[in-house]
């Protein structure tokens, strides 16, 4: 097996811990959480990101889908406070090879509760320090042009547009960036903002 794959799923069977999150392996009692995030989404995002008109996923659904990734693998650990516990989102790695062949694309979402007080980015940090300790070299993230505070937390990371953007469709421009791991900053002060 190659290295590649080997690191593959691997970061949903680790507990990362930075300066005031946990990031965990998902559990089934973070659906809730997660429901709030599809029910918070901005409108411009495509239909299969949304809650249908029959209201699905439903926390069931979500619940559901949890449980058969744990046997599985998700590549997406979820944010949670250090001190409290009180889940926020998720963040992690996901392997659609978005960009080259066996690289990770780094996903993020969090509670608007919980937005501008940089938890996005400790949380991707800590995430684009695992990828490094796993042999990644790079890392790819697709943002939507009118996310702007997915942006700032990407910039702060070290991403750049890759300028092999998707196909631009009624949701907007979707940017294909890219950073080299080895690049990107060990700490970031969270404490200078941000998502």
């Amino acid at each position: 097996m190659s290295a590649i794959l080997q690191a593959r799923g691997a970061l949903g069977r680790e507990t990362l811990q930075t300066a005031r999150l946990t990031l965990r392996p998902q559990a089934v009692t973070d659906a809730e959480v997660f429901h709030r995030l599809w029910t918070e989404r901005d409108e411009r995002v495509p239909a299969h990101r949304k809650l249908d008109a029959q209201g699905h996923p439903t926390v069931s659904d979500i619940a559901a889908r949890i449980a058969n990734e744990a046997s599985a693998r998700s590549d997406l650990l979820t944010v949670q406070d250090a001190a409290t516990g009180e889940a926020y989102g998720y963040c992690g790695l996901i392997f659609e090879d978005n960009g080259a062949e066996g690289e990770p694309e780094i996903a993020f979402e969090l509670l608007r509760s919980t937005q501008n007080r940089g938890y996005a980015t400790e949380a991707a940090t800590a995430v684009l320090a695992w990828a490094v300790s796993a042999g990644h070299d790079r890392a790819w993230a697709s943002v939507w042009e009118w996310n702007v505070a997915s942006r700032r937390v990407l910039e702060k990371l070290g991403f750049v547009d890759s300028g092999s953007d998707r196909p631009a469709s009624e949701h907007g421009r979707n940017i294909l960036t890219v950073t080299a791991l080895r690049s990107t900053p060990a700490v970031i002060d969270p404490t200078q903002g941000g998502f």
